[in-house]
């Protein structure tokens, strides 16, 4: 099926931090998609309602009915990703968010409209006792997320199953998000899962990586606590978010490209 219509929903990931900017947005994976889906059939659009550091119930009631709005059957490609920031705080409850999760799965597939879903990359090369703790909270709910999706006939993107797909260099500086790199793989996976013109180069993983030196090592340590970790720590302990008061940057069906 050609695709006449791309809706995304979630949180940073889907809002495409922190690929390149482009007309002071971030363009993501999904503005990149949307970009070989609107050759191919004429009146394409894309709304992308994603907002970084949302949580699961906040995709679910500020986002999810007004992309369900925008659904005109299964000509519209509808992407659902949340939960990754849920499992992340320390106030996690993995039996609330699976419930949640696959209620709104089922809503989004009542619709009508033709579903993806994602499962949560559960290592990122990232290293130390946080992170095991992440990728266990991760594993344990990319399982419904698989479950669910096999219930309903979504399709169900999978990264976990491309090993390369770990490599800390398709992260950002913060660690936390794809780079530039990262999307354009992410992209040129889902362009080859939906049948159109893809980069097969997007599986060549990279090459080695080169040693680098423990002072250097230790240095970008520093920087990356103090410009990121330690101001998520603040604003967790104020109850705050980095999508506050944040708007998607496609909030209604967009003619496309712009």
């Amino acid at each position: 099926m050609k695709y006449t219509r791309l809706i995304v929903c979630g949180d940073s990931y889907s809002e495409g931090m922190s690929d390149e900017i482009i007309n002071g947005q971030y363009r993501g994976w999904a503005d990149r998609l949307a970009d070989v889906m609107a050759k191919e059939v004429d009146g394409f659009s894309y709304a992308n309602l994603a907002i970084r550091g949302k949580l699961l119930k906040q995709v679910i009631d500020d986002q999810l009915p007004v992309a369900l709005s925008y659904v005109t059957g299964p000509e519209t490609l509808l992407t659902f990703h949340a939960g990754a920031n849920d499992a992340l705080r320390p106030s996690y409850k993995p039996e609330v968010a699976q419930a949640l999760y696959a209620d709104a799965v089922r809503r989004a597939a009542a619709s009508g409209a033709t579903l993806m879903l994602f499962t949560v990359l559960e290592r990122t090369g990232n290293t130390g006792r946080g992170s095991d703790v992440w990728a266990a909270r991760f594993s344990e709910f990319n399982k419904i997320v698989r479950k669910v999706g096999a219930e309903v006939g979504a399709i169900v993107i999978d990264a976990n199953g491309e090993a390369f797909f770990s490599d800390s260099r398709f992260l950002a500086f913060d660690r936390l998000h794809l780079n530039a790199e990262g999307h354009h793989r992410v992209a040129q996976a889902l362009l080859e899962k939906l049948g159109y013109q893809f980069d097969p180069a997007w599986r060549i993983p990279l090459p080695p990586a080169q040693q680098t030196p423990w002072l250097k090592k230790r240095a970008i340590s520093a920087i990356w606590f103090f410009t990121f970790a330690l101001p998520w720590v603040w604003r967790r302990l104020r109850g705050k978010s980095s999508g506050d008061g944040r708007t998607a940057k496609y909030p209604t069906p967009t003619s496309w490209p712009v």
